[in-house]
């Protein structure tokens, strides 16, 4: 891999160049008046993500520059809050936990949901039965969905879960995370890949929809609820009593 490091760094800034200009072109526009609606009716954002995906959902939830109705769903809560024993979440069992088709309805009914709520969900592939699974269970109770997925890979590949659908065509709204099949950008010589960018691109997607969510409530002439660091003077009293409006609703655990 010559020049291996201009090479990946071309790679992120071409996608990142193109979800910029897609979101400049009015690409965020529904997606963050849906999640502003939301929020003006007293709704919370619901992020979820399995593997690296969490990562988005950590990008959404409970991060300083950031809005502070919303909660963060994981598999882990299947422990925390449920029945399921601790060794589900090795690493062996966790990818097998990841592709269940029978954790969904489990792990929506551990969440703090509301009806307000609306669900935005992260996944690479799209096609994982947890994934799908938790997608239709919002759906089939009324809540608007919002998927961040690679469209590349999603459609070359077949859906895990018995539905036969995968997250995109489950979504009200679907943005593209322009990851490349198989998320690596840069061949190695014998074979494989490396230089993944979901992480990356799905990141800027979660900063961007924040940013245009806030410029929503602000031109409709709402104060954006919004987290500002602990680690400054002032940001735990911030934090706190704007959290507080929102007792038994919000999830954070590491």
């Amino acid at each position: 891999m010559p020049d291996s490091l201009t090479a990946f760094s071309l790679e992120v800034s071409t996608r990142l160049d193109a979800i910029t200009a897609w979101a400049a072109g009015g690409g965020l526009v529904e997606a963050a008046n849906a999640m502003a609606d939301t929020l003006a009716n007293g709704g919370v954002i619901q992020a979820f993500g399995t593997g690296h995906s969490e990562a988005f959902a950590m990008e959404i939830a409970g991060r300083a520059g950031g809005l502070i109705p919303t909660s963060k769903i994981a598999l882990r809560d299947l422990v925390l809050h449920g029945d399921r024993d601790v060794s589900v979440l090795d690493s062996l069992e966790g990818s097998v936990l990841e592709r269940d088709t029978g954790v969904a309805e489990e792990l929506f009914n551990l969440s703090l949901v509301d009806p307000r709520d609306i669900f935005i969900i992260a996944s690479n592939s799209g096609v994982n039965g947890s994934i799908v699974g938790l997608a239709l269970a919002a759906k089939q109770r009324g809540h608007k969905v919002i998927a961040v997925t690679s469209l590349e890979h999603t459609n070359a590949v077949a859906t895990k879960h018995p539905s036969g659908m995968r997250l995109s065509e489950i979504a009200d709204i679907v943005m593209d995370n322009r990851a490349p099949y198989g998320d690596t950008t840069l061949q190695v010589s014998g074979g494989g890949g490396v230089g993944a960018v979901s992480s990356i691109t799905s990141a800027y997607i979660a900063q961007l929809l924040t940013i245009e969510t806030v410029q929503c409530l602000v031109r409709a002439g709402k104060k954006p609820p919004i987290y500002i660091s602990a680690n400054i003077p002032g940001g735990d009293e911030h934090n706190t009593a704007l959290v507080g409006q929102y007792v038994g609703r919000l999830r954070r655990e590491a």
